[in-house]
């Protein structure tokens, strides 16, 4: 099976939060060099229409738009949260939760046909103990694909992948040539899919320089004959696909 081809390999650039230094450093970025990404939003509060406006532009330039929940829930054991905490909530509160941050983002990318779905946290359960309950299941039925997380060093098998919870790599304190030479075993040297996840561009949190982001970006935008980079729905449809006529 080669569902990237001709290209040899897959990168996705996704950013969790939409926090403002995506729109500040990351998005200009990507624009410039025509490459597309998938910012995961978090529609909360009720002030979430006029906060996510600039997001509105950003679809509309072709840029994926990502469900993210409304609470962002935490697990409880990683910190004290404000906010709902995985520990506390039941599978039918995580459906309420997903499908009301669903309702409000298809006024964001009203054009959007299909979506995906980031866990927050990387958390894909709710419960503790014997009532943990694994949220995937759920996320499969409502979304083209779901984004958690993976071990450092490894990519996805595009016959291997679970759909619904694809592997990322948080990148936050990488370099540029540390992200590069991923991209270069794994995506170019071996044709897997990379998915990239990044937080804050030159911010305060789980932050990624700016200038480590813009060399990666152009190394990619170099390479676009033998790397294919696209939003993390795209490539999870065409693997689908080509699972399906394979």
């Amino acid at each position: 099976m080669e569902p990237f081809a001709p290209q040899h390999g897959a990168v996705s650039l996704t950013f969790d939060d939409g926090r403002p230094t995506q729109l500040e450093h990351a998005v200009p970025v990507m624009d410039r060099l025509d490459l597309r990404g998938t910012f995961y939003l978090v529609p909360s509060g009720d002030d979430w229409r006029e906060r996510l406006e600039p997001w509105c532009d950003v679809a509309r330039s072709g840029h994926e738009i990502g469900n993210h929940t409304v609470s962002h829930p935490a697990p409880g054991n990683l910190y004290a949260v404000s906010t709902a905490c995985y520990d506390e909530l039941t599978l039918d509160d995580m459906e309420r939760d997903i499908r009301e941050a669903q309702a409000r983002l298809e006024q964001i990318a009203p054009h959007q046909e299909a979506w995906t779905f980031c866990y927050p946290c990387y958390h894909t359960d709710v419960g503790t103990g014997s009532r943990r309950q694994s949220y995937i299941p759920l996320v499969n039925g409502m979304f083209a694909a779901g984004r958690g997380a993976d071990q450092y060093g490894f990519g996805n098998l595009p016959d291997r992948v679970d759909i619904a919870c694809i592997g990322g790599l948080a990148c936050e304190r990488m370099t540029a040539d540390e992200m590069i030479g991923l991209v270069e075993e794994l995506a170019i040297r071996q044709g897997h899919w990379v998915v990239f996840v990044f937080h804050d561009i030159s911010g305060n949190q789980l932050s990624t320089a700016e200038r480590d982001f813009r060399q990666l970006c152009e190394y990619i935008a170099d390479r676009k004959d033998s790397l294919w980079c696209a939003p993390l729905v795209e490539v999870a449809v065409k693997i689908r696909e080509s699972r399906e006529s394979g």
